[in-house]
C-alpha cells in the first residue's frame, strides 16, 4: 500500500486498529477520515485534534491563490497543487483532502488550481481570479476551533466557462455541498445560481461547531463531461470565510473591557439618553412637516410593487418635459421616460382634478402588481411622494388597438388578418388568466379597444385595472356600483349591477366585432339608441351574410374560416343570458383550433329588447358621470382610463367631428 500509485482510501470505515497511523497522507495514499471512529466521533483522528495548543474563532482561505487582504480580513494562501489522492494541512489549523483523477482530458499532468484573466469586481478581483478544483471530491477541514455558532461563507465564481456565444458557454458544472456531513446544496450549479459565468456568488450557512468543521464539495456525475473540452468538471471553489456568531473572548478568557467593564447604570443611562434624542429628532421633523405626508396611501402601497423616487421619475422624463408627453386621460398626463438601464417606460401622473381618484389608483396598483402574464401590461413600479401619485408601466410602442383601428389615418396601422387573429387570441389568453388561471380571480370590468395595448411586435396586452374587482370563488356574482364604458357593458351588469366574469366575456365579444369590422361599437343617438356595430352583426347573422362585416381595408386577404369563427364567437359572447356565454378558456381553445366551434344561433333579432334598451339608457343617463363612460367618445377614454396613451387635443377634435360623422353614416346605411 505504501508503494501504491495515488491510492485514495479517504472516507472509508476501516476497523483494523494496528494498521492505523497518525498521518492523513502516507506516501501517495490518502487516509483522510478512513477509519470507522472518524465517522462516529465526527473528528478525523489523523489530524491530531486532541493536541490543540490554541483554539481559533475565524478562518479565511483564498482557495488556489496567494495570501490576500480584503478590508479587515486576511485570506491565507492555498497554493498546494493537490492531486488525485492527496491530503495536506497548514499550520495545524486547516487542511484539505482531494480525490479524483481528470481522465480523458488530453492533459499529461492534471491541474487542480484554476486561474483566469477575465474581469471581475474590482475590490475582490484577486479573490476570484483563482480557484481550487477537484475531479471528484474536495474537502476543507478546519480543526482546533472554539465551540460555538459560525457563519460559513463559500465564495464561488465560474471562471472556466464563459457567458458569451462561444462553445465554452455550453459547459455546466454541477456538484453537491456538505457541511458537517449534512447536505446543504443538491445539484449546485455556480453559473445558474450566480446568473451567469464569471459572476460572483457567495452562499452563507450558519453552523454549530464542536472543535472541527468539515466542508465537502462532491461531484455526483452530473453536468457536462465533454463540453467545452473532454474531461470532468467537478467541484470548484474560490474562497472560504468563517466568522463567529458570538462575542470572541480575549486571551485571558474574559470579554473585551469595553463590553464587560461597563456598569449596568451606565448602560441604562446611555439607552435612555439615546431614546430621548430620537424622540426629540422625530418631534422636530414632524413639526417641520417632513413626517406629515405619510398618509394611508403610502401604508397601503407598502410592499405592493417596486418603487421609484420622484427624483428618479423626473430624471427619466426629463422633468416631465412636454416633448415627452405622449397622452392625456382622465387619470392625468402620460409621459415617455427612460430608466438608467435603458428601459423605456410610460409614466402616468395623477392629476389633482382626476375623476379616477386615489381609490382607483390603489386598486390599479394592487391588482396589476399581483399579476404577471405575457398579455397583461407590466407595471415596473410606482412613486408616491407628498401629493404625487405616479405609475410606471412598460412602454407600448404601438399604442392602443383603438388608435390602430379607429384613429386618424396618420396614426392607423395596417393590421392584416393574421395580426388581427393573433390579437384576438392574445386578449383571450389574458382574460382566461384573470378569470381562471391566476391566484387572484379578477373581473376586469372595462375591456375595450382603448384598454388593449400593442407592443412593438403588435402583440396584445390588457391594461387599466382601476375598475377591476376580485371574484371570490364562493360568490355566484358580485353586486357593485356600475362603472365601465357604455357600449361594452353586459346588459345584466348595466341594468342590475350583477357582475360576474361573463361581463368581461360580453365586452370581449364587442372587441372581436371591432377587430373584424374595423369600426367602433358606437351609439346611434339619432335612432332608438342602437349600438350600430352589434345590431349590424346580428342583422348580418340573420340574413346569412356575416362576411359583409369584414373591414374593407383587408381587401379580401383573409382566412374566411377564421373570420367566420371569430364573428360567430363574438355573437356567442354577446348573448343576453350570461350563462350562455362561453368561458374564456374555451374561447382560447376554439381560436387555437383545439375545440371545434359550433355555429352559434342568435335567439333574438336585436342584442337586447327595445324595452330593456330604453330602461338601460334611462338608468345610465341618471348615473353620475364619473361612474360610467358615455360612448359619444368611444375610444378617447377621458374618464377612468389609467392607460390612455393618446395625445389629447388633436385626437379629441378628430373624434368629435370626422370619425363619428363618418361611422354614423356608414352604420345607418348598413342597418338600412
Amino acid at each position: 500500500m505504501l508503494k501504491g500509485d495515488t491510492l485514495d482510501l479517504s472516507y472509508n470505515k476501516f476497523t483494523y486498529e494496528s494498521f492505523r497511523e497518525s498521518r492523513c497522507q502516507m506516501e501517495e495514499t490518502n487516509l483522510f477520515a478512513s477509519f470507522s471512529t472518524d465517522s462516529t466521533s465526527k473528528e478525523v483522528s489523523c489530524l491530531g485534534n486532541n493536541v490543540c495548543t490554541a483554539n481559533s474563532t475565524s478562518l479565511y482561505i483564498n482557495c488556489g491563490g496567494s495570501k490576500l487582504s480584503i478590508e479587515d480580513k486576511l485570506y491565507e494562501e492555498d497554493l498546494n497543487a493537490g492531486g488525485s489522492s492527496h491530503f495536506s494541512s497548514t499550520d495545524q489549523r486547516w487542511g484539505f483532502s482531494m480525490t479524483g483523477h481528470y481522465l480523458d482530458d488530453d492533459q499529461s499532468i492534471d491541474s487542480y488550481i484554476v486561474t483566469t484573466t477575465s474581469t471581475a469586481p474590482v475590490n475582490t478581483y484577486e479573490l476570484y481570479s483563482t480557484a481550487q478544483s477537484s475531479a471528484l471530491s474536495l474537502t476543507y477541514y478546519s480543526f482546533c476551533m472554539l465551540n460555538g455558532s459560525y457563519n460559513v461563507s463559500l465564495h464561488f465564481a465560474e471562471i472556466v466557462f464563459t457567458d458569451d456565444k462561444t462553445y465554452s458557454s455550453l459547459g455546466r458544472r454541477v456538484f453537491d455541498i456538505y457541511i458537517q456531513g449534512v447536505l446543504v446544496e443538491k445539484d449546485f450549479d455556480i453559473s445558474d445560481r450566480a446568473g451567469g459565468a464569471r459572476k460572483v456568488l457567495v452562499t452563507t450557512y450558519t453552523v454549530n461547531v464542536t472543535t472541527s468543521l468539515e466542508i465537502r464539495l462532491y461531484w455526483a456525475g452530473k453536468g457536462t463531461i465533454n463540453i467545452p473540452s473532454r474531461g470532468v468538471y467537478g467541484p470548484l471553489i474560490s474562497a472560504i470565510s468563517i466568522d463567529p456568531n458570538f462575542q470572541v473572548p480575549q486571551k485571558d478568557g474574559h470579554l473585551p473591557k469595553h463590553e464587560s467593564g461597563v456598569s449596568v447604570v451606565t448602560v441604562v443611562g446611555i439607552v435612555v439618553g439615546a431614546i430621548c434624542l430620537i424622540v426629540l429628532i422625530l418631534g422636530a421633523l414632524w413639526w417641520l412637516g417632513y413626517l406629515r405626508h405619510g398618509d394611508t396611501n403610502e401604508a397601503e402601497l407598502n410592499g405592493v410593487t417596486g418603487t421609484f423616487t420622484l427624483r428618479q421619475i423626473k430624471a427619466a422624463t426629463n422633468n416631465f418635459d412636454v416633448a415627452n408627453k405622449i397622452g392625456e386621460g382622465g387619470f392625468g398626463s402620460v409621459y415617455k421616460g427612460v430608466l438608467p438601464d435603458g428601459t423605456v417606460i410610460a409614466v402616468k401622473q395623477l392629476s389633482s382634478k382626476s375623476r379616477q381618484g386615489n381609490r382607483e389608483f390603489l386598486n390599479e396598483l394592487g391588482m396589476i402588481s399581483a399579476l404577471q402574464h405575457p398579455h397583461l401590461v407590466k407595471l415596473h413600479g410606482c412613486c408616491i411622494e407628498g401629493n404625487q401619485l405616479l405609475l410606471a408601466y412598460e412602454y407600448m410602442e404601438n399604442n392602443s388597438l383603438a388608435r390602430a383601428l379607429f384613429g386618424p389615418e396618420r396614426w392607423q396601422l395596417e393590421l392584416d388578418w393574421p395580426t388581427r387573429y393573433r390579437i384576438c387570441i392574445g386578449i383571450a389568453r389574458g382574460l382566461a388568466y384573470l378569470h381562471e388561471e391566476s391566484r387572484l380571480k379578477i373581473v376586469h370590468r372595462d375591456i375595450k379597444a382603448t384598454n388593449v395595448l400593442l407592443d412593438k411586435n403588435l402583440d396584445a396586452k390588457i391594461s387599466d385595472f382601476g375598475l377591476a374587482k376580485l371574484d371570490e370563488e364562493d360568490n355566484t356574482h358580485i353586486s357593485t356600483r356600475i362603472a365601465g364604458t357604455y357600449g361594452y357593458m353586459a346588459p345584466e351588469y348595466a341594468l342590475r349591477g350583477y357582475l360576474t366574469d361573463k361581463a368581461d366575456v360580453y365586452s370581449y365579444g364587442i372587441v372581436l366585432l371591432e377587430i373584424v369590422s374595423g369600426m367602433a361599437n358606437t351609439v346611434d343617438g339619432t335612432k332608438e339608441n342602437h349600438f350600430i356595430l352589434l345590431d349590424r352583426a346580428i342583422a348580418s347573422k340573420n340574413t346569412g351574410d356575416l362576411m359583409e362585416l369584414v373591414d374593407p381595408r383587408l381587401d379580401s386577404e383573409y382566412d374566411v374560416q377564421e373570420v367566420m369563427v371569430v364573428t360567430n364567437l363574438a355573437l356567442h359572447c354577446t348573448t343576453v343570458s350570461p350563462s350562455e356565454r362561453p368561458t374564456m378558456s374555451s374561447v382560447v381553445s376554439m381560436l387555437e383550433g383545439r375545440i371545434l366551434p359550433r355555429d352559434f344561433v342568435v335567439e333574438h333579432n336585436l342584442s337586447i329588447t327595445q324595452m330593456e334598451r330604453d330602461k338601460m339608457i334611462n338608468q345610465l343617463e341618471a348615473m353620475n358621470a364619473s361612474e360610467v363612460v358615455n360612448m359619444s367618445h368611444p375610444y378617447t377614454d377621458t374618464s377612468e382610463s389609467v392607460v390612455d396613451l393618446y395625445p389629447d387635443d388633436l385626437y379629441d377634435e378628430y373624434l368629435q367631428n370626422e370619425y363619428l360623422q363618418k361611422r354614423d353614416d356608414d352604420g345607418k346605411k348598413a342597418v338600412t
